[in-house]
């Protein structure tokens, strides 16, 4: 029996996270999960937690799977990178985060044309990591089939899910412009924030305050993904990765001032233009539509429902051709011992 260390570091691992579990419970192997301290425990009954080096050590995983930026690196299996969102460009100025290396991966599970060619590429000139094009283990709920069944719903409801990134999140200023539209319009509207954000107590008694005074809105701490979307028909936004996942479920995106616009959102500059453009993107314009369907093909390439068996193929791919044969990777030395002193402030 082969066992997987699923590796949360923030509340939305668990949804990108479980249909990996899924498939390895369908194959007759095993999964434990570690959690980080930034990381509410969201576990289930029957999914087991591990909680120091030692009970990781004596669980053997063949793999660490992580959709964050880092894993620790001295706990032992192939480190394998899924990804937090698709990469998305939020500044205009720099390389996207999402290709980052960070020295702590031997392999990255690509999505698509958007993620696999410039990764591809950078493993060629490194070398110490393999690149499989899997799609975006998340994505497999995109296109399940519950996830077309949504409840009924007497009118609108709009998601409001801003970016955390300084300078592009619209977060700051959005408050009372909801609180306008939720007066005026008759719409229903969910707001939900970036883990980062729900740090800010004052930025968050805000919105609070903004439900409790609304009856057509709500406020949740957390956006289980598919659960979420299903809930509401247009995503108001700004330049966050939710974006795709929203417009995989087929539905409208308006945003303000994304750093990089086109045919596939509704786009504005100005407040006082996102009602008449949630209004807009209601309608569900079919050249939008067709703009959305192209946009998300380019980011995830593969709607089978099967991008979590094909991580698994790869990494056992990895393990009996790649393994012990991969140059080493970056010393990192100053990384490291980062890494070591956070384990031993949260876990000694």
């Amino acid at each position: 029996m082969k066992h997987y260390l699923l590796f949360a570091s923030h509340s939305y691992a668990f949804a990108i996270l479980r249909p990996l579990q899924d498939e390895i419970r369908r194959r007759g192997d095993d999964t434990a999960w570690w959690l980080e301290y930034s990381c509410p425990d969201l576990l289930q009954d029957g999914e087991k937690r591990l909680y120091n080096l030692r009970e990781v050590k004596d669980y053997h995983p063949l793999a660490i799977i992580a959709p964050g930026n880092w894993v620790y690196p001295f706990f032992p299996g192939i480190k394998v990178q899924v990804f937090h969102g698709y990469p998305m460009a939020k500044r205009i100025e720099a390389i996207d985060d999402h290709f980052t290396l960070r020295g702590f991966w031997d392999i990255y599970c690509t999505q698509g044309p958007s993620s696999t060619p410039y990764f591809t590429k950078l493993a060629n000139q490194k070398r110490y990591f393999r690149i499989y094009e899997t799609g975006w283990c998340k994505a497999d709920t995109f296109f399940a089939p519950d996830a077309a069944v949504e409840p009924h719903r007497e009118r609108p409801c709009i998601l409001y899910a801003p970016t955390f990134s300084k300078g592009i999140s619209s977060a700051y200023i959005m408050a009372s412009v909801i609180d306008n539209l939720a007066r005026t319009q008759n719409w229903d509207w969910l707001i939900t924030f970036h883990p980062i954000l729900l740090n800010d107590n004052k930025l968050i008694a805000q919105y609070q305050q903004l439900a409790d005074k609304h009856d057509n809105v709500n406020f949740i701490r957390i956006n289980k993904g598919v659960e979420t979307f299903r809930l509401t028909d247009v995503m108001l936004c700004d330049s966050s990765s939710l974006i795709v996942e929203y417009l995989m479920m087929h539905k409208p995106v308006v945003t303000f001032r994304n750093t990089h616009p086109g045919p596939h959102l509704i786009d504005v500059t100005a407040t006082d233009m996102i009602g008449s453009a949630i209004a807009l993107a209601l309608t569900r314009p079919q050249a939008l539509m067709d703009a959305i369907e192209n946009y998300t093909a380019y980011h995830e390439a593969h709607r089978d429902g099967h991008n979590a068996a094909r991580v698994l193929d790869a990494i056992d791919d990895f393990n009996l051709n790649y393994r012990n044969l991969m140059p080493h990777k970056p010393l990192n030395l100053y990384r490291k011992l980062q890494m070591l002193i956070r384990y031993l402030k949260s876990y000694h």
